[in-house]
């Protein structure tokens, strides 16, 4: 490859144009020695380098326009070799004294496309992956329903049932806090900062429910008390029955009886001493200090009121909305679903104050966990309209045994004749056991569930904390 001075002849040829002085820097231009091959450069070629040197004079080194006409001169200097293209290397143009491989110039113009696609690529795929993590979310809703919907019938509504029911909710809540910390910005965007607002404020009137369902479950406990007198009385181990025992018995079945229906007919009597969670002793006040807004229910609380307030103007997110959030709208929603099922549950199951269960449940069936959802929700209504269950203080399963349990032994200690005939005393220990086996399950159960209610407090007091600094809004400590 022959290299000639721009000045003098281009491909072997004499220059017949006007001679204009070459700008500084510009030294060789490279040729094949063909004049008219697809290796020359003919003179109009030569004009537009020479015009296209004189602007990169008269702008600043490395700016847009300027790189751009670099762009400009790098494509008029590509020359080919037969089929092959190659590009010629261009001489080191001076500025200031600084040099810039054309080359490289090149690359950087070519890059600004290249770069754009990338960042585009990259869009995709955040938001492929933002899809897959909100699928996953409304995979594990729908498989924690589906679990507790087809569930043993023997263990519907049952304390382990509801431990269940609280784990579903505490893992769900744990995936929303994480995904509202990754996504925080877009939380803080309109509509969802409202939406999340919203939620945030239903999940501090399920504070109360929370405290509430803890004082349902010291009320179960006292109950559990009662029976342990009339398992202490009529001990299986004692070689006879008297009427002491007997008498003894009957004294606590019938307080048992008077708690039980004080709790129908008017509330839990803890309501007035409601100990909320932020006033425990010293031991559990080391995993955090918490209370409710409310500090304690008073005894004009109404639980049914307080599932009302949470439930009001709680709507599945319009099209444009889930479109506009990127189906963050649709998170909010859902969990905004669960806290307000996971609550009517609990208030269904546990004595409380009010438990009045007729609440508006609407939930679109397009939802992949709606259909569990409903299933459950028609399941506890219809075991309320039980003519056994009808009035209970609570459809909790160990509530009914218990109520079941003192009934009969109830009827037993009423109707015996001492001495006790053979048939009668076995017929006296059979109802025994089954009370002890009743007052094993809550003893084993009530303290569990008690704490399981706890953490659900403290993580919605948390979640709450935690969202509202993302959002970049005021919150009163908690």
């Amino acid at each position: 490859m022959n290299f000639v001075h721009l000045a003098g002849s281009v491909g072997g040829r004499d220059y017949d144009g006007p001679h204009t002085a070459e700008p500084k820097g510009w030294n060789m231009l490279p040729t094949t020695g063909h004049a008219s091959g697809p290796g020359g450069i003919r003179a109009r070629e030569r004009r537009k380098v020479l015009l296209l040197q004189l602007e990169l004079e008269k702008l600043v080194p490395i700016s847009f326009q300027w790189l751009f006409l670099r762009y400009k001169l790098f494509c008029l200097c590509l020359v080919w070799d037969g089929e092959k293209p190659s590009l010629v290397r261009m001489p080191a143009t001076d500025y200031q004294g600084s040099s810039v491989p054309f080359a490289s110039i090149g690359r950087s113009i070519l890059s600004i496309r290249r770069d754009q696609v990338h960042s585009m690529e990259g869009n995709l795929e955040s938001a492929s992956a933002q899809d897959q993590r909100l699928e996953a979310f409304q995979r594990m809703v729908t498989e924690n329903f589906h679990d507790l919907s087809s569930c043993n019938p023997d263990e519907f509504l049952s304390l382990s049932w509801i431990s269940r029911l609280l784990d579903g909710f505490l893992s769900c809540q744990e995936e929303f806090r994480a995904i509202l910390q990754s996504h925080r910005f877009q939380f803080a965007k309109p509509p969802l900062d409202r939406q999340t607002s919203e939620f945030f404020e239903r999940s501090v009137k399920a504070l109360d429910i929370c405290n509430a369902i803890r004082d349902g479950i010291e009320q179960v406990r006292q109950w559990r008390k009662q029976l342990e007198i009339v398992l202490s009385a009529l001990d299986s181990r004692q070689r006879t029955l008297g009427e002491g025992q007997f008498r003894r018995a009957k004294k606590a079945l019938t307080d048992l009886s008077i708690g039980m229906l004080e709790e129908k007919e008017g509330g839990s009597v803890l309501a007035q001493r409601n100990r909320s969670f932020g006033r425990n002793s010293s031991k559990e006040r080391s995993v955090g200090h918490f209370r409710s807004l409310s500090w304690s229910v008073s005894r004009s609380w109404s639980a049914a009121r307080q599932l009302q307030a949470i439930g009001n103007n709680l709507n599945a997110p319009r099209h444009n909305d889930v479109l506009a959030t990127g189906g963050l709208a649709v998170l909010v929603y859902t969990m905004n679903t669960v806290l307000l099922f996971v609550m009517w549950v609990l208030v269904a199951a546990i004595p409380c104050q009010d438990r009045g269960l007729q609440m508006h449940f609407s939930v679109p069936r397009n939802f992949s966990w709606a259909a569990a959802v409903l299933s459950l929700h028609e399941k506890i209504v219809e075991e309320s309209k039980k003519r056994d269950r009808r009035n209970s203080c609570g459809l909790l399963k160990e509530i009914h045994q218990i109520e079941k349990c003192a009934r009969h032994i109830t009827e037993l200690a009423d109707s015996v004749h001492l001495p006790l005939s053979v048939d009668k005393e076995k017929e006296v220990r059979q109802g025994v056991e089954e009370l002890a086996q009743v007052c094993e399950v809550l003893k084993d159960g009530l303290d569990p569930l008690e704490h399981q209610v706890r953490n659900v407090f403290h993580r919605i007091v948390h979640s709450r904390t935690e969202g509202l600094d993302c959002l970049g809004r005021p919150h009163s400590s908690e």
